[in-house]
């Protein structure tokens, strides 16, 4: 079975426990039902987050989505002038029949706007 590479991103509005467990979640859920993704497919997870973030660990909300015996860490994003602060990033490797052009990579709330150059790309506005 081929090995690809996803990647999700997601903005919080505040550094809040909550709210980091709700968008993480919703992040991981996302990219699964954009690939037809199952826990059992997921060979790795990274998680990055950036340096305004200290309410969780991002990897916390996909242990509670059942991905305990799946190697997950959690990273420092770098700290670049004008980056997008409150922001989540994972980069997930993967068995899937995909082909590298047909992953869908989800960028949701205000991270939309880090890859608009990506086609694939499934947005959710914040409320």
């Amino acid at each position: 079975m081929p090995v690809r590479a996803v990647r999700g991103a997601t903005q919080l509005e505040k550094d809040d426990r909550q709210q980091m467990l709700d968008r993480v979640s919703e992040m991981v859920t996302s990219v699964m039902e954009a690939n037809e993704l199952e826990v059992d497919d997921f060979i790795s997870v990274i998680f990055t987050a950036t340096s305004d973030l200290h309410s969780e660990f991002p990897a916390y909300a996909a242990r509670q989505l059942g991905f305990g015996e799946v190697p997950l860490i959690c990273a420092r994003e770098l700290e670049i002038t004008g980056s997008m602060p409150r922001v989540i990033r994972m980069m997930a490797h993967v068995e899937t029949e995909l082909d590298r052009g047909d992953i869908t990579h989800v960028y949701l709330h205000g991270a939309a706007a880090l890859r608009s150059d990506l086609t694939r790309v499934r947005s959710v506005p914040d409320e």
